[in-house]
């Protein structure tokens, strides 16, 4: 192999032609998996107290609404968003706005079912406990049962936006110029070294996710003594 041959491409494939142009390459996945990251967390979290505090129909709803988002591909609801909305509503949609939007409504679906599940593993003598103190249950969720929960959900949303760095691939289906997008680009410029393109862009995603990996296992450590109280 002839990892020689792409020295003058590593650059392009890392930034695209930022700082001269709009970013690209690794630089944009990460940009597209932060945005989506911070979004999905807030919706995680909106969503999966509504699970736990929600009540009769519109629980009922919220359930059918996650459970759509979990069961349809990611790459299915970018083509959505970015074919059907244009013509629904006559406006244009930027790739990477119908990116980040499918990535964070489906990565916002899974973590609100981790939020959820957080929040119930609370003894629900934390509930009686704010009870019997006059609080209202939503002042219990905010001043009790929320800061305990969020150290053993923590690692699930780190988790997920290492998935968020890998389902970021998918824009290049809508020609938005991230690593993957990049990467076909200077495989067909260069025609014989498929292999040696196509193993730096996945040592690259490789690394990207490694970084978040061990992140969430410092989180999980950090996180240890919580469990122990």
């Amino acid at each position: 192999m002839n990892f020689a041959a792409l020295s003058d491409d590593w650059r392009y494939l890392l930034l695209g032609t930022f700082p001269d142009g709009p970013p690209g390459g690794a630089l944009l996945s990460l940009i597209l998996s932060a945005v989506s990251g911070v979004l999905s967390a807030l919706l995680g979290l909106a969503l999966g107290i509504a699970l736990v505090m929600g009540r009769g129909r519109a629980l009922q709803c919220l359930r059918v609404v996650l459970g759509f988002l979990r069961a349809i591909p990611v790459l299915l609801l970018i083509f959505w968003i970015y074919f059907l909305l244009p013509v629904l509503f006559r406006i244009d949609v930027p790739g990477s706005f119908s990116v980040v939007c499918a990535l964070s409504l489906v990565s916002g679906a899974y973590l609100a079912h981790g939020v959820a599940a957080g929040l119930q593993a609370i003894a629900p003598g934390q509930w009686d406990a704010g009870a019997a103190l006059g609080l209202t249950r939503w002042q219990v969720l905010r001043s009790l049962i929320l800061p305990q929960a969020l150290a053993v959900m923590l690692p699930s949303f780190v988790n997920q936006w290492v998935t968020l760095i890998k389902d970021s691939s998918l824009a290049y289906i809508v020609g938005v110029g991230e690593l993957s997008f990049l990467s076909t680009q200077v495989n067909a410029r260069l025609m014989v070294h498929p292999a040696e393109v196509f193993l730096l862009v996945g040592a690259i995603y490789w690394l990207m996710c490694s970084a978040l990996n061990l992140l969430a296992w410092a989180v999980a450590r950090r996180s240890q003594p919580h469990f122990a109280r």
